[in-house]
């Protein structure tokens, strides 16, 4: 079985890879407090650019491609892109 994670992708600037960044909750040993971990992960993606920065992506393992990238997108929730509005004074 392979492992699936949840993350928001970071940056889709490469040609056919994204980089999602995973965060996860962690204790600490001795004083139980919780604190967050974040790790980044390089994944294969075809339509690259066609991704939405932010969007929310679940990624799962295989086969190496390259040093880096051992992840490929299985799927994607869509943001809406926000516009910003400017006010006129």
């Amino acid at each position: 079985m392979k492992r699936r994670l949840i993350g928001k992708v970071v940056s889709n600037k490469m040609d056919k890879t994204i980089v999602i960044s995973v965060e996860r909750v962690k204790e600490h040993p001795i004083y139980k407090k919780k604190y967050k971990v974040s790790k980044r992960f390089k994944a294969h993606a075809e339509n690259a650019k066609e991704v939405v920065m932010g969007s929310v992506v679940t990624i799962e393992e295989s086969r190496p491609m390259s040093k880096e990238k051992r992840w490929t997108i299985v799927t994607e929730e869509k943001v809406e892109k926000k516009e910003t509005v400017k006010k006129e004074k």
